[in-house]
């Protein structure tokens, strides 16, 4: 009887060093998930970081080429949007954007700034996250350099 007993304690032994080994698995696992979920969350924000400076240099681009291309000398900013879409100021019909895009980093529509002397002169985003890029900027972006959010990134067109 005493060796069907001693049999039973070390199998009770053993059967307790498996649950730990289980339950370590499952806390790496667990730590891993949260890391990886981590770095999904900070990829998503960095391509949506990156689409809203593509989308901040079209507007910037389109508004630079309808001041630049105004008919004679009446070089004017476009009054909305669509003047940007369509601009019907000449007899060639212009798209100098071709679609409207949205906030990348709010989904809502990006926030217009207006010049003193009227019409749009550039556009910014409304988030108030902090940027994960602060530096490294293009030429025509340095001053975005240690910006504390996303709507200190306006892109502004201003004629030399």
């Amino acid at each position: 009887m005493s060796k069907v007993f001693v049999h039973i304690n070390r199998a009770r032994q053993q059967a307790g060093f498996s649950y730990l080994v289980a339950l370590f698995f499952v806390a790496v696992t667990a730590i891993l998930s949260l890391k990886a979920q981590s770095n999904m969350a900070t990829n998503e924000r960095r391509r949506k970081e990156d689409d809203l400076l593509y989308v901040g240099q079209a507007y910037r681009d389109a508004i630079r080429d309808y001041y630049r291309n105004a008919p004679g000398s009446d070089s004017s900013y476009p009054p909305n949007i669509d003047a940007l879409l369509l601009d019907q100021r000449t007899s060639k019909v212009t798209r100098h954007l071709r679609k409207t895009f949205a906030d990348p980093m709010t989904g809502e529509t990006l926030f217009l700034l207006m010049s003193p002397q009227g019409g749009i002169m550039g556009v910014y985003s409304t988030s108030m996250q902090q940027p994960i890029k602060t530096d490294g900027f293009a030429e025509q972006l340095v001053g975005f350099a240690g910006a504390k959010t996303y709507q200190d990134w306006k892109f502004v067109y201003q004629p030399d």
